[in-house]
């Protein structure tokens, strides 16, 4: 595909990206708007609805509370400014993943690098117009910010999605096939290792991943009665219930983090001087959050088992990783299973770290300016604990005959077949007649010297559709078999079929 074409591609998926991530924003808050005071005012709808896109693209924003509300709510005025920096990571999980489908095409089309720069662009474009022209008095950002931190959500992806692309089909002798060059000229036991520890992290994410959405799930259903009272405890009218109820969507994601955080064991914080994990809950006044009646109020020694749910990815990772590498005929070295063992495991910690940055932030003032998980006691865990589930697998002696051997795609092994023969036109004409051509790759064969006088077969290598090349043979073959046959009692004729 042409290069001019593959950008134009990759910036309209950049487009795309942005405007259905501010459509989900902007269209639900103007029709809510419209129904609750009846007409849209742009120059707040606008503003609002840009604040909420760039804090779930990691965004922090300053809100400042208008005096007539403190007047009327009897906030204290020292809180009357504050930060939210706590980020609905549903937007940019949406456009990460709309990058990273935007970068694999572009390397698929031959243009990975055009591709990501196109896309990337773009995309720190519109970030820009955004943050320009969304500036308000109630809401405020860093504008670096605003414009860096959409841009890097893009960009990176977007990266990782243009490199996993050319890997897989190549880029014409540029970086990634140097790569996969050098990587070839490794010895053929360490060879298999960078791939290796690549699919390994990204197994380990997605495992615990799973492992965090299986936590959410099973704690609305153990808590699902303190949910629907914390609901109904809000007294929000329809509006006020719809509104409530994208909010807690969109920080689904963010939850499920929480939720890796709390199966780990280092759990998270929701303020200042609070724990919320296994093995002991600690929190004081909670938002009245419908959704944050998941938080157990006590902890118990079997939430403890909880540990084993990351064990278990990294054994379960270590059981895949090991069925891709080669089967030696010989001894299986250790040393490149403990790299990849231990390359996976810290790895897999620092994306534990990324988690936990992502996953935390300031959701008000005061004490809840410090939520979610720590970055370094989670990373830790992380680490130690799908290390110990890869060691299981990955450094256990394998099984004679456990796993079948592995044959290459482009060398298979064939069953050997017998040589076909052509039966002697003396013999069965009928056989010789009717018989298929001989197949091409006996032309190659060197051709047997068979004795002048009687010959054991005739060699019929004209295609049979020419009739008259056909009849001028077989005639040649019965005036040989004439001369070099007295003997038959009818002249070697009984048999001569009708031309």
């Amino acid at each position: 595909m042409h290069r001019l074409l593959v950008a134009l591609l990759a910036a309209l998926d950049a487009l795309l990206a942005a405007a259905v991530g501010i459509a989900v924003v902007l269209a639900p808050l103007t029709l809510l708007w419209v129904v609750a005071l009846g007409n849209a005012d742009w120059s707040a709808l606008w503003p609002s609805a840009a604040a909420v896109w760039h804090l779930g693209h990691l965004v922090p924003i300053t809100v400042t509370l208008p005096d007539a509300y403190l007047a009327a709510t009897g906030v204290d005025p020292s809180l009357a400014t504050f930060t939210l920096s706590l980020a609905p990571l549903a937007f940019a999980g949406f456009t990460g993943l709309f990058a990273a489908r935007s970068g694999i095409r572009a390397a698929e089309a031959g243009a990975a690098l055009t591709g990501w720069l196109s896309g990337s662009l773009v995309f720190a474009a519109i970030a820009a117009l955004v943050a320009f022209t969304s500036e308000a008095p109630l809401v405020s950002f860093e504008i670096w910010q605003a414009i860096l931190f959409p841009a890097l959500i893009f960009a990176v992806p977007s990266l990782i999605g243009a490199f996993a692309g050319a890997w897989r089909v190549g880029d014409d002798e540029g970086p990634v096939d140097r790569i996969r060059a050098g990587r070839d000229r490794m010895p053929s036991a360490w060879a298999p290792v960078p791939t290796l520890v690549l699919r390994g992290v990204a197994l380990t994410t997605l495992g615990l991943l799973a492992v965090g959405g299986l936590v959410v799930v099973a704690g609305l259903l153990a808590r699902g009665t303190q949910i629907i009272t914390l609901f109904q405890a809000s007294n929000v009218d329809g509006v006020g219930a719809t509104v409530l109820a994208l909010g807690q969507l969109v920080y689904l994601p963010t939850l499920v983090l929480w939720a890796v955080a709390f199966a780990a064991g280092p759990g998270f914080a929701l303020g200042t001087d609070t724990a919320v994990t296994p093995a002991a809950t600690q929190v004081g006044a909670v938002p009245g959050i419908p959704i944050l009646g998941i938080v157990p109020d006590t902890s118990s020694s079997w939430l403890l088992l909880l540990a084993l749910l990351p064990v278990a990815v990294g054994a379960l990772t270590g059981w895949i990783l090991r069925s891709w590498m080669p089967e030696p005929a010989g001894h299986e070295p250790v040393a490149p299973r403990l790299t990849v063992a231990v390359a996976v495991a810290a790895l897999t910690g620092g994306v534990g770290a990324l988690i936990a940055v992502f996953a935390s932030g300031a959701i008000g003032p005061g004490r809840l300016t410090e939520t979610g998980p720590e970055p370094g006691p989670l990373a830790l865990a992380l680490g130690l604990e799908v290390l110990v589930g890869l060691a299981i697998l990955l450094l256990a002696p394998r099984v004679p005959g456990g796993r079948r051997p592995v044959v290459p795609r482009a060398t298979p092994v064939e069953a050997p077949r017998e040589r076909e023969t052509v039966p002697a036109f003396r013999d069965r004409p009928a056989e010789v007649l009717f018989a298929p051509a001989p197949v091409a790759e006996r032309a190659s064969e060197p051709e047997r010297a068979e004795p002048a006088a009687v010959p054991a077969a005739v060699d019929v290598t004209a295609d049979l559709t020419a009739d008259a090349d056909v009849q001028a043979r077989i005639r040649d073959a019965w005036a040989r078999i004439d001369g070099a046959d007295d003997s038959d009692p009818a002249g070697g004729r009984g048999a001569r079929p009708v031309d």
